[in-house]
């Protein structure tokens, strides 16, 4: 099976440990899943079988915070997606407190969904929205304009942290050959 980018293949392998292999409804058969993954003579099952496979390669072969950027920001399992926030807080520099970094963190991780208020029915971690208030961030009470500013640094690090795994990620997929621009 080739997958037809890194972050597809990132994605799907993360994914992988959340799918369940019960009976589908008529019309969940009907969505065909090799439109995202190239390789249309692999079944369902060699294709879960291939994503794990590219996610212990990952989880094995990226230093910890690309890994942990990686799962943050794209797993659907939410027990390792807390894991990685928990994980991905403490090496972030800012001259913000703790607190505020680490909520910075989980809001890049699990930004907003508009319509859920908490009452969505998937099993995606959803907050409230006063999670999303800087105010309750920053127990000193500093300016609108410094918490903004400490957000969006926090922000950028951590997409400079995907980036650098996505980077490092394409190397090793390419190197295994499961990458369509790298197919032999």
């Amino acid at each position: 099976m080739i997958y037809s980018s890194v972050l597809s293949a990132v994605v799907s392998a993360l994914a992988a440990e959340c799918i369940d292999s019960t009976a589908k409804q008529a019309w969940q058969k009907l969505i065909d899943l090799d439109t995202a993954r190239v390789g249309a003579g692999s079944n369902a099952h060699q294709r879960m079988q291939v994503d794990c496979w590219v996610f212990a390669r990952l989880h094995r072969e990226l230093i910890p915070r690309h890994w942990n950027a990686l799962v943050a920001r794209y797993s659907t399992h939410n027990g390792r997606k807390v894991e990685a926030i928990g994980r991905l807080a403490p090496i972030i520099a800012s001259p913000a407190s703790r607190l505020f970094v680490y909520k910075a963190v989980t809001a890049w991780a699990i930004p907003p969904l508009k319509g859920a208020e908490g009452k969505r029915s998937s099993k995606m971690i959803v907050l409230p929205a006063e999670f999303y208030d800087m105010n309750t961030w920053d127990l000193e009470a500093n300016h609108e304009r410094t918490r903004r500013r400490w957000r969006q640094a926090v922000g950028v690090v951590l997409d400079e942290m995907v980036s650098e795994a996505l980077r490092a990620a394409e190397v090793i997929l390419a190197g295994e050959g499961v990458l369509l621009s790298h197919a032999a």
